[in-house]
């Protein structure tokens, strides 16, 4: 497998996994840098490597009226803020070409959601950036379909591809986690990480917003752990139920920790 390097981090192989959290959106600076610092001393404390994430667009809502975000300018000084003062390096959402360039000048990694992850003209403008490129696998597609996306950016010359699992269409406004599917995108020699947060989500499910069910945030992480997943991928919030966004399927900020012993003594388990 080839390892991706993010900053100081190295991702698939024999290499811990990652950890991919923060809030779904930037509420505000403040909020922002709070999350960051605490996740980011947990990480510290446990060993294991941190990349930050939150989003500064939501374009993808449910409703019109549905918070966005602060937008690409904004979102991305916070974001650079964060970066440079609590050094930790970070991640967040493209929706459109446009905006990948200006994007790349802070991000280290550029993300590219699921519901565009068969986007060709996008996944080729990330790919020329030669940052580290994560695609969430769209719920629509097979794991086998993930080689033509691999592909795609791989003919731009970047091979820092990640691939994010976060569930699979299952009837109306309900996902489910078919876990073969880690094992059988890991074959095609890319790193693999396992969205926690929305293989819980209810697209639509609550009329004019997504719900969710984030009591099995947790062991789903844990059963990702225990196949071979690259990294975790968890949005977390010290108040889901007040988020401005996806709180039904964040991470109780208390709860992290924990998770995160389970999951290191899982992964030890696995290795042994």
């Amino acid at each position: 497998m080839r390892e991706v390097r993010v900053g100081n981090i190295k991702i698939g192989g024999d290499n811990p996994p990652v950890l991919i959290a923060g809030p779904c959106v930037i509420e505000s600076e403040k909020d922002t840098i709070y999350h960051a610092q605490k996740i980011k001393k947990i990480t510290d404390k446990l060993r294991i490597p941190f990349i930050f994430k939150s989003s500064y667009d939501k374009a993808n809502r449910t409703s019109i009226t549905s918070y966005r975000g602060p937008g690409l300018e904004e979102g991305l000084k916070i974001l650079g803020k964060i970066k440079k003062e609590i050094g930790v390096c970070v991640l967040s959402d493209v929706h459109s070409k446009d905006e990948v360039r200006r994007a790349s000048e802070v991000l280290d990694v550029i993300q590219i959601p699921a519901f565009l992850s068969r986007q060709t003209d996008l996944l080729l403008e990330a790919g020329r950036t030669g940052r580290a490129v994560n695609i969430k696998k769209g719920q629509f597609l097979s794991p086998w379909d993930i080689q033509h996306i691999i592909t795609k950016i791989r003919s731009t010359g970047n091979k820092h591809i990640l691939i994010t699992e976060r569930g699979t269409s299952f009837g109306y406004n309900n996902l489910v986690s078919d876990f073969r599917s880690i094992i059988i995108m890991r074959s095609f020699g890319t790193p693999v990480i396992y969205d926690a947060s929305h293989s819980v989500q209810m697209p639509g499910g609550l009329g004019k917003s997504s719900g969710g069910d984030r009591r099995f945030i947790g062991p789903l992480m844990l059963a990702a752990t225990s196949v071979g997943s690259d990294g975790i991928f968890v949005e977390v919030h010290r108040n889901p139920a007040k988020a401005l966004c996806d709180g039904p399927n964040m991470l109780p900020l208390k709860e992290l920790e924990i998770t995160l012993v389970k999951l290191k003594k899982i992964r030890d388990a696995v290795k042994k």
